[in-house]
């Protein structure tokens, strides 16, 4: 990930990130982060023919882990 995308999944204002965006936020793998997305653990949207991940939806994959794990 270059300086460009590092600073672009820290901006505020977005509401979708890249795949990769979202998997530096989560700190896994683009590819683990896309076994998620095809799992239907991790919510994303398609734009035009791009993947996006909304940008809560890291967040609320944690909170589900968290929640699954507490009610073990």
């Amino acid at each position: 990930m270059d300086e460009h995308d590092t600073l672009a999944s820290d901006d505020t204002s977005l509401v979708l990130l890249k795949v990769e965006e979202a998997a530096h936020r989560l700190r896994i793998g683009r590819t683990t982060c896309f076994a998620l997305i095809r799992a239907g653990e991790l919510e994303s949207v398609m734009v035009g023919g791009l993947r996006r991940v909304p940008v809560d939806a890291p967040a609320a994959y944690v909170t589900r882990l968290r929640t699954t794990r507490q009610a073990a």
